[in-house]
């Protein structure tokens, strides 16, 4: 990088949604934004989280001036106890992401070894040859924050995880007026949420679903529960709320949603809202006389409504007359998931809504209408998609045509991004990738671990035993372990195999036979094409020989 040169290169986040994190280079110096996490699928056996892989930076961390979370969404903060070790370098936030980076930092027993920066709600920070100011954001947690990033180089306003809501309920709305002045001063690039860049108007306001999810709730009869996302703090508030409109106690079920509301009165939010019935308590309530807020809305299997509509919760049970209103989006993946644990509650009689069936859910995220208002209160001379897949990126790209932006690129995770009074161009592309939280390390995604439990997964396992004399002439029958590969009335494929591995070995010339190594080869290959021939499977193989 050259001395004027402003870089720009996401790590996480660009061509996804989730596990974001991003960096940006001046004047030799690298400064950090957010540290993600996305979740495991079908294609990550045991794998439960994910987060970027910061390769590139672990061969400049002497040259990292520090990392600032945009917000507390796991998205966006929940990499850090995972991988702020390999970094060490200081951390900003406001209060409320303190909270929750606290939370996790004394879970992990790192809390004494972070130099976590608290910034005031619009307040600003310097960090090397980076000057950063917040501007606060609406978004579907409190503290949102859009940043102005100054250097010698330009402001580039970095705004993931935005919309325009009046009436957030808590925190405070966008702040327009600072967004202008921005816009006044002259913004070189903007880096912009991409998330519901295909949905028309406005992600809608916290403040009317209230309203709406009032008179459904007042509509129901039995138990109501509400599945949201812990972080949401206005839709927790909002049920609070309900269940006194509608004479119902409010009450809360999941570790995250009380830790939630702990971290957010700390930081004086929710200091007017009547008191949660605890999980013990709610078995003695009448069931039309209490609502729930509840996690598990993306049907995380070991969430709260995954375990009541398993019928496993040691509290709370729900059954036929009784409602679950689903107020969250359903993200992308999620959608096996969140579909068996509905049909479970279906199967007990229970009423399931979802924003299919009414008003109940906002996103935290800007529709087109509100990604225009930003366009024309910032006037960059440039934008950068992020925050979504591809064809988000590409389509916020067309659409920021239309809006009359100058400049546009579309930068994917690992590619470096010049920024300059003349345009952005694509210098350079660095390592990059995925990490997986396996136990107590990281794992690459594709990296042999988990291509072997892959395989493992598809195809089962079979291990052998072969003893052998001096010779090599096989002594006994070898003994065969399989995983995943034979059902127990399945003896004839067993023994077959077994057959089938003696008869290699000996058919073995006499020179290979003294050679381990040819005698596990040619078992294994017996064993993979004797079950393949009965069963039209092969599995890994692993033989083990011993002599004797």
């Amino acid at each position: 990088m050259t001395s004027k040169e402003l870089l720009f290169v996401p790590l996480g986040g660009a061509g996804e949604i989730g596990m974001n994190m991003s960096l940006y280079g001046y004047d030799d110096r690298w400064l950090m934004v957010d540290m993600g996490i996305a979740f495991g699928d079908d294609t990550t056996p045991g794998i439960d989280v994910m987060t970027p892989d910061p390769a590139f930076i672990m061969d400049n961390l002497d040259r990292l001036d520090g990392l600032v979370i945009t917000h507390a969404h796991e998205d966006h903060l929940g990499a850090v106890p995972y991988l702020w070790r390999k970094i060490r370098c200081p951390i900003y936030a406001t209060p409320f992401a303190c909270g929750h980076l606290r939370r996790k930092l004394e879970y992990s027993g790192m809390v004494s070894e972070v130099d976590l920066i608290e910034v005031p709600v619009a307040g600003g920070f310097k960090a090397g040859p980076f000057s950063v100011d917040l501007v606060p954001a609406a978004h579907s947690i409190p503290e949102a924050n859009i940043l102005a990033i100054r250097t010698g180089a330009g402001l580039v306003v970095h705004a993931t995880d935005w919309k325009l809501d009046p009436e957030p309920l808590v925190g405070k709305p966008t702040d327009e007026d600072a967004l202008r002045a921005l816009g006044d001063e002259g913004v070189m690039a903007l880096i912009c949420d991409s998330t519901n860049v295909f949905v028309d108007g406005e992600a809608g306001s916290e403040a009317v679903l209230r309203k709406s999810l009032v008179e459904i709730i007042g509509k129901c009869t039995g138990r109501v529960a509400v599945a949201t996302f812990a972080s949401n703090v206005a839709r927790v508030a909002t049920i609070n709320h309900a269940a006194g409109a509608t004479g119902r106690n409010p009450s809360l079920v999941g570790r995250s949603l009380w830790r939630s509301v702990d971290i957010s009165r700390e930081c004086g939010y929710l200091e007017d809202i009547e008191p949660f019935v605890p999980e013990s308590e709610i078995r003695f309530i009448p069931p039309e006389k209490i609502l729930m807020g509840v996690t598990g809305s993306q049907g995380e299997p070991r969430s709260a409504l995954s375990r009541i509509a398993d019928g496993s919760h040691q509290s709370v049970s729900l059954e036929r007359g009784d409602t679950v209103i689903f107020s969250s989006r359903e993200i992308p993946g999620n959608e096996l998931s969140i579909g068996k644990v509905q049909n479970q509650l279906a199967r007990m009689g229970v009423t399931v809504l979802t924003e299919h069936d009414g008003f109940v859910h906002v996103s935290g995220h800007p529709g087109r209408s509100e990604l225009m208002r930003m366009y024309q209160w910032l006037r960059p001379q440039m934008l950068v998609p992020v925050h979504g897949e591809l064809r988000h990126l590409q389509e916020q790209q067309r659409f920021a045509r239309e809006c009359q932006i100058p400049e546009t690129a579309i930068a994917e995770n690992g590619t470096m991004l010049s920024l300059s009074a003349n345009g952005a161009d694509a210098v350079d592309h660095v390592e990059t990738g995925r990490l997986a939280v396996d136990g107590n390390r990281l794992v690459k995604i594709g990296g042999t671990v988990l291509r072997e439990r892959n395989r493992l997964r598809m195809n089962g396992a079979a291990v052998a035993t072969v003893v052998v004399d001096a010779d090599g002439k096989v002594l006994g029958d070898p003994q065969l372990t399989v995983q995943g590969v034979l059902d127990d009335t399945e003896d004839d494929s067993w023994d077959d195999a077994i057959d089938a591995m003696i008869l290699a070995v000996n058919e073995l010339p006499k020179k290979k036979r003294r050679d381990d190594e040819e005698i596990a080869e040619a078992a294994r290959i017996a064993v993979r094409r004797s079950l393949r021939e009965s069963i039209g499977k092969r599995p890994v193989t692993e033989i083990h020989v011993v002599r004797v």
